[in-house]
């Protein structure tokens, strides 16, 4: 039995705190590590801050590197997402501005990785986030109340995975152009089947987005394919190339928006950006 199979067995599903005003909630999720989750949720929070959007991203990965990656120094993570799994604090507590007008994170810290040893068995543990988010437009400020959070998931399939999945309302799945993807990704769409039929009757795949494309590699083009023929539509018209500047960007602590606007890679963040918000139309419409 795997770890995601005791944790949905253990935790039923519970009632949630109401919100005042529910912010739309995708997790960036794929337990593959290196495939462009922090980069993504960074760089899709920007653009979405750029169209006047308040965006919270909730760094779920212990190594930190989505805080890091948008200039919030170790040093000051005085609040993190574990103070907030483990209810020492409150969501917004831990929230932090970045230089990103409307834009914000609850950054994380290296205490996350112990956080499935620290709840155990404990009741409503799956529900942690859901419930952290819940609350947090409630009675909040006019620079809080947020229209959209991306949680920023780590890349493996453990409680904090389950606590994305169970508080998101959507998934947004970065998959790099590689051998191997579509095995990952069928092992991810299993784990998103069981937390729906389980602890999150809502949850949806909002999009697969295929990143590190290099046009000139045939493999490249072979997975492009084979992902567009195994999920048709979800997956999105934009793909993220592999792009020196979007490597460069985290180590000066910039989305690649910031650091570079027009490169190749900043571009294809804010077509994804468009590509997001219109099937957010979509859904409101239908």
């Amino acid at each position: 039995m795997t770890v995601i199979d005791e944790i949905i067995q253990e935790d039923k599903p519970v009632e949630a705190i109401p919100s005042a005003g529910h912010p739309r909630i995708i997790s960036l999720a794929n337990q593959k590590g290196g495939v462009g989750k922090t980069t993504t949720a960074i760089n899709l929070g920007t653009a979405l801050a750029a169209i006047g959007e308040r965006v919270l991203i909730v760094d779920l990965d212990p190594q930190g590197n989505a805080s890091t990656g948008l200039g919030i120094d170790r040093r000051s993570r005085n609040v993190s997402t574990y103070d907030v799994l483990i209810g020492e604090a409150l969501l917004r507590d831990a929230v932090v501005p970045t230089a990103v007008p409307r834009l914000h994170i609850a950054p994380s810290t290296l205490d996350l990785s112990g956080l499935e040893l620290e709840l155990g068995s404990t009741k409503d543990r799956a529900f942690r986030l859901r419930d952290a988010i819940a609350a947090l437009n409630t009675n909040a400020t006019a620079d809080l109340d947020y229209s959209y959070v991306l949680i920023d998931c780590p890349p493996s399939l453990n409680l904090l995975t389950v606590n994305a999945m169970a508080a998101s309302d959507a998934i947004l799945v970065p998959l790099q152009c590689e051998f191997f993807a579509l095995e990952g990704l069928s092992q991810l769409l299993q784990t998103v089947e069981q937390v729906r039929t389980t602890l999150n009757p809502n949850l949806t795949i909002h999009g697969v987005v295929l990143t590190m494309f290099d046009s000139r590699n045939n493999l490249s083009n072979q997975v492009v394919a084979d992902v567009r023929q195994f999920m048709g539509a979800k997956v999105y018209d934009t793909m993220i190339p592999r792009n020196v500047r979007i490597s460069e960007a985290p180590s000066y602590g910039k989305p690649v928006l910031v650091y570079d606007l027009k490169c190749t890679g900043s571009e294809a963040y804010l077509r994804l950006a468009t590509e997001v918000i219109r099937r957010e139309r979509e859904l409101k419409a239908g």
